[in-house]
């Protein structure tokens, strides 16, 4: 699986205020009242913070490095302080490195303390949104921005509500499996290459289309196809869970790999999740399409708790044992003739 690089780590991905602010601009309503010289500001740690303590002169554990978050309660108190106290307690937390302010309710800072929280190389943002509604919210953005994303060659689909993602080399027939699929009623994804963001609260990963490619797919012979124009809005999907990873591999190549009973469960860990891997030879005249919708409902079968190899062996094993108890009966039944 090739995967490209990215911003991301094994903390997650690194975003700036200005990355923060365009994410949010329709989303959480924002507005820049100051500061666009800073926004590429480096957020330190994805979560909001109210300064409710740091503007009354409490500073230990001040956590400078989140947003900060200025509703009605901090403005308000801050409107009934004089203006030199309210000056020395807006200076005191850029003096404490806080670079982003958020007002909500529409609420505004003085002209005095934006000049001088710029110059410190603060921004400052406003939203109409109320200060409950905007940290409900503004926790989603941030948690889509900072968790851990990569890229990989390869298409998925929605097959029997499963997300599946093919993989392999060019020319094996992925983007036209995933047509054929997307004809009998599954959902188009992404096509040739899926961008895969990781959920780290759940450890389960999602899967979509780079805003670019969302809703396109190539076909060989046939060009640049539009899925939701062709086969309407329902054939596609914006993200779905992967749950399940198909490498697409020459019949050539995987002599002595297939596991023709299905005993081993094969896994692909991706951004440290594994994902169950299914291997399907590629020859002439294999039906792509049909082999994939099976290898899903058979994944959900899997997930539901029924192991059809662990069926299928203890029927045998049962046929094994009533087999022995009849030839140990026969033997005794000769044996008092013969007495």
């Amino acid at each position: 699986m090739q995967s490209l690089p990215t911003r991301s780590s094994a903390k997650g991905n690194t975003f700036t205020v200005a990355d923060f602010y365009e994410a949010g601009r329709e989303a959480l309503s924002l507005t820049l009242v100051a500061g666009a010289e800073n926004l590429n500001r480096k957020i330190e740690e994805p979560i909001v913070n109210r300064p409710g303590l740091a503007l009354t002169g409490f500073y230990e554990h001040f956590a400078w490095d989140r947003l900060q978050i200025f509703g009605n309660a901090e403005m308000t108190y801050l409107d009934s302080l004089d203006d030199v106290t309210r000056h020395e307690r807006m200076k005191a937390l850029l003096d404490r490195k806080a670079f982003c302010f958020i007002f909500t309710c529409g609420r505004q800072p003085k002209a005095s303390e934006t000049a001088f929280a710029v110059k410190a190389g603060a921004v400052l943002l406003s939203t109409p949104m109320t200060t409950s509604a905007f940290m409900h919210h503004c926790a989603f953005v941030l948690e889509k921005l900072g968790a851990p994303t990569t890229s990989i060659y390869g298409t998925m689909v929605e097959v029997c509500g499963l997300g599946v993602l093919f993989e392999g080399d060019p020319g094996l027939g992925k983007s036209e499996t995933a047509l054929g699929l997307v004809k009998r009623g599954c959902a188009l994804v992404a096509d040739d290459l899926t961008c895969i963001r990781k959920d780290v609260g759940n450890n389960i990963l999602f899967g979509s289309a780079s805003a670019a490619t969302a809703g396109f797919m190539e076909i060989r012979g046939i060009g640049i196809m539009h899925i939701p124009s062709v086969f309407g809005v329902c054939a596609v999907r914006g993200e779905k869970h992967l749950e399940l990873i198909i490498t697409f591999k020459r019949l050539d190549d995987v002599k002595g790999e297939i596991d023709r009973i299905g005993q081993t469960r094969r896994v692909k860990n991706i951004l440290g999740v594994d994902v169950p891997n299914v291997v399907i030879p590629v020859s002439a005249g294999r039906d792509l399409v049909n082999l994939v919708e099976t290898a899903a409902m058979q994944q959900k079968l899997i997930m539901s708790g029924y192991d059809p190899v662990q069926e299928l062996s203890e029927r045998l094993r049962k046929r094994a044992d009533i087999m022995q108890f009849d030839k140990k009966e026969k033997s005794k039944r000769k044996g008092k003739r013969n007495g």
